[in-house]
């Protein structure tokens, strides 16, 4: 799928992963929609790379669906949807004193990271659906996952699980879309630089980029974004789960 003049909308696009993606969208000629919480940052990148910037929270359906349209209105139906937002609450299963694991938190993460993307390909999905397509596909959806999914570490419970819930929906999502000529990957990134990461002191983020086999660093999220535009412009790429990570498998801890 060519970009130039295509609609797209990048979800956590204010910063991180999203924000690279985002930029390199806009770069490629798409007419970028960022939906994000954070308003001064989101609407700040927006206004660097020329998108719109929307207020939204995934978990919200009417939000979602507003936002949508909105973004349709004035882009034309969106044919690239990437899933970047996302938390992360570490709490282990039972932590100090016995005590269990808060299930609001748990849950929180779960509706967030899991349900929020579920919420977005639904409504992205059912919109693109009744557009024409070009050549032999509609669109493509890019959702995040985490190695988190497969190598959860301890205080991970929740994170993993979200993230290992957006792994095990890819197929299946994707061929309840095939007829519609959408096609579905997820990205599942390894450690890469993220304004979460840049909370840790340097030591930490050093150590965690020499645990990567190679290159022996902290992903860039340049990185990732290339991988998006790898995934759109390859039309065989559908159902699949891909980990870029520098062929890191983290340990327990």
């Amino acid at each position: 799928m060519k970009l130039d003049g295509v609609g797209a909308v990048v979800t956590g696009g204010g910063s991180g992963l999203g924000a690279a993606t985002a930029e390199m969208l806009a770069a490629a000629g798409a007419k970028v929609t960022i939906f994000d919480m954070n308003e001064e940052t989101g609407s700040a990148h927006a206004k660097k790379i020329g998108a719109r910037f929307a207020k939204v929270n995934v978990t919200d359906t009417a939000a979602v669906a507003e936002a949508l349209d909105a973004a349709q209105a004035e882009n034309g139906v969106a044919r690239v949807l990437v899933n970047c937002a996302g938390i992360v609450i570490g709490a282990k299963t039972v932590g100090r004193e016995n005590k269990p694991h808060p299930l609001d938190q748990f849950r929180k993460v779960i509706e967030v990271n899991l349900i929020g993307t579920y919420n977005m390909i639904s409504q992205f999905g059912a919109r693109l659906g009744a557009a024409e397509p070009q050549g032999e596909e509609r669109g493509v959806i890019v959702n995040t996952a985490s190695i988190a999914a497969f190598d959860g570490q301890i205080g991970q419970a929740a994170y993993a699980a979200s993230k290992g819930g957006v792994v095990g929906m890819t197929l299946p999502v994707a061929r309840d879309l095939a007829s519609l000529g959408i096609r579905v990957v997820t990205i599942a990134p390894g450690v890469f630089w993220t304004p979460m990461m840049e909370s840790l002191p340097q030591e930490v983020q050093d150590s965690l980029g020499k645990a990567t086999p190679f290159p022996s660093r902290l992903g860039k999220p340049e990185e990732y974004a290339q991988m998006v535009q790898s995934i759109i412009a390859n039309p065989m790429l559908n159902g699949e789960v891909i980990r870029l990570d520098g062929a890191i498998r983290m340990g327990p801890r």
